[in-house]
């Protein structure tokens, strides 16, 4: 860094700014006005004046270095239907609702929603994060204004014989104050750009708050959805239990009357076996779903909502989903919104770094008073001023500067190319899932038709079986047929119930509107 005397003129070298180099002679000027009597207005505070009134125009005139940033085009594919609703009837281009878990029509799980958007960690720490964005952008703000510094002090000093001129010792007091004041002139726009890019970083927060209430109503929603299937996958295996149980006791009967054999009895107790086998299983993750529910609210594990402890069967949208378009997609997408607004903090910062490049500009001024006795502090002979610009520039060496230019547009290519990738997710995402709802509803419409053919098969069996006309090994094969289908059906559902949680989630819906997160009182189950 160099800094120019006040009392040589320099000449300065601007490169790159407007069609081609631009030479400008400037002074830097530093008026100062010692301790002691007033003199009669002069040359040197009429010098300071218009020193003022000549970089006025200088600073209106200053121009912004840097890219101007566009927001980038997305594929014009994008803006229309997905593909995958010519391919069933499932979904509709409809506008998705604000609140699309109320489609549900469960009371259970819109309290559920409601108390995790308001209490979730995952959220609380986004709505922090977007508080400091925001309180980065206001000091960046601050920059556009005037740095100040009051100071005031006293000294009590002695001076000892051996070095007063006097040959004796003497005490002295001394009071001051003090005013000093810089500004600097946003020449090239660094301060600008640093706003703007602030500016995007608070808004790029903003989008992942939203982005964090669409994972946590999603994933609300998925855990609670996961506990009824369990549920109910639980309830279908003790039925099962129960129907193959009098199987077993009606073989072991036939054993004892000499109607049948010890392997009949052998496998119907494996049956049984088998089937009692999968009910812990649903269990243990039932529970497991009801605890990730709990902390996804703000609860600790253990405090279990006891009216998702009471639900048996997963909910489920019956309507056609709706789905909107992909413009409404993208608009609505948090995370596309904070792609974009995290490029256009990037490109900002290519500004900033190529601000640096060039000279940098201050103005300074001070005030002080000072005098050995308090009661001289304010009279006029105390005051001393000074007022000037410092002009500094790292020139000619400005091989760091120039590689922070080069990191910043990499930085801004990379975010860029991060932004194309989003937007291609987010359709990605959305296809996908509507590609895997439609298989799930067509997979679960053939279960159910296999389910109910299965229980007639059972049934008869058993009867033809009472009477004799079918073999132990016929009504083994047909129990174990029901008991596939119906556990095949169970699952079926938790599948359906899942692909209609990941669809509204690739959708980017359920944060508007969503209240101000808080931590909850620890007291309070």
């Amino acid at each position: 860094m160099i800094r120019l005397p006040g009392s040589l003129p320099s000449l300065l070298f601007f490169p790159g700014v407007g069609r081609g180099p631009v030479w400008k002679v400037s002074r830097s000027i530093a008026e100062v006005r010692p301790t002691g009597p007033r003199p009669s207005p002069g040359k040197k505070l009429i010098s300071a004046r218009r020193l003022t009134l000549g970089l006025i125009p200088l600073a209106l005139s200053a121009c912004t270095v840097g890219p101007n940033y566009t927001r980038p085009a997305t594929p014009s594919v994008a803006t229309g239907n997905f593909a995958e609703t010519a391919n069933t009837a499932a979904a509709a281009a409809t506008p998705l609702p604000d609140h699309w878990w109320r489609l549900y029509n469960d009371p259970v799980l819109d309290r559920l929603v409601a108390d995790a958007l308001a209490h979730n960690t995952d959220i609380r720490t986004a709505a922090a994060n977007l508080a400091r964005a925001r309180a980065v952008l206001s000091e960046q703000r601050g920059q556009r204004l005037p740095s100040t510094d009051l100071s005031a002090g006293y000294t009590r000093s002695r001076t000892s014989a051996t070095t007063s001129a006097t040959g004796s010792a003497f005490e002295s007091d001394f009071f001051q104050l003090g005013f000093d004041a810089s500004y600097e002139v946003d020449l090239f726009g660094g301060v600008t750009r640093a706003i703007e890019a602030a500016r995007g970083d608070r808004d790029a927060a903003a989008a992942e708050l939203d982005s964090a209430r669409v994972s946590v109503a999603a994933e609300t929603a998925r855990a609670y959805a996961s506990a009824c299937s369990n549920a109910a996958q639980r309830a279908v295996a003790i039925e099962t239990v129960t129907l193959q149980q009098e199987t077993l006791d009606l073989t072991n009967t036939l054993f004892t009357a000499g109607r049948g054999t010890r392997r009949d009895v052998q496998r119907a107790d494996v049956l049984l076996a088998n089937t009692q086998a999968q009910i812990p299983a649903f269990e243990a993750e039932r529970r497991a779903s009801l605890y990730a529910l709990a902390v996804l609210t703000g609860h600790a594990p253990e405090a279990i909502d006891a009216d998702a402890d009471k639900c048996t069967a997963p909910p489920r949208v019956a309507a056609t989903m709706p789905v909107g378009d992909g413009a409404a997609l993208l608009a609505r997408r948090p995370d596309v919104r904070a792609a974009e607004r995290t490029l256009a903090a990037d490109t900002a910062r290519v500004g900033v770094a190529t601000a640096a490049l060039y000279p940098s500009i201050q103005l300074l001024g001070s005030i002080g008073l000072g005098a050995p006795k308090a009661g001289d502090v304010f009279k006029s002979p105390s005051l001393s001023w000074s007022i000037g610009p410092l002009i500094s520039w790292n020139f000619p060496n400005q091989t760091i500067a120039r590689a922070k230019v080069r990191e910043a547009r990499a930085g801004a290519d990379a975010s860029l190319a991060r932004f194309d990738g989003t937007v291609l997710t987010a359709l990605k995402e959305v296809e996908q899932a509507l590609a895997r709802y439609a298989g799930a509803l067509d997979r679960n419409a053939a279960l159910r038709r296999a389910e109910a053919s299965s229980t007639d098969a059972a049934k008869l069996s058993k009867l033809r079986f009472d009477y004799g006309a079918d073999s132990f090994l016929l009504l083994i094969e047909a129990e174990r047929d029901r008991a596939d289908a119906r556990a095949a059906l169970a699952a079926s559902d938790a599948a359906v119930a899942d692909a209609q949680v990941s669809l509204f989630k690739a959708l980017g819906g359920g944060w508007e509107g969503a209240p101000t997160p808080e931590r909850r009182d620890p007291a309070i189950p």
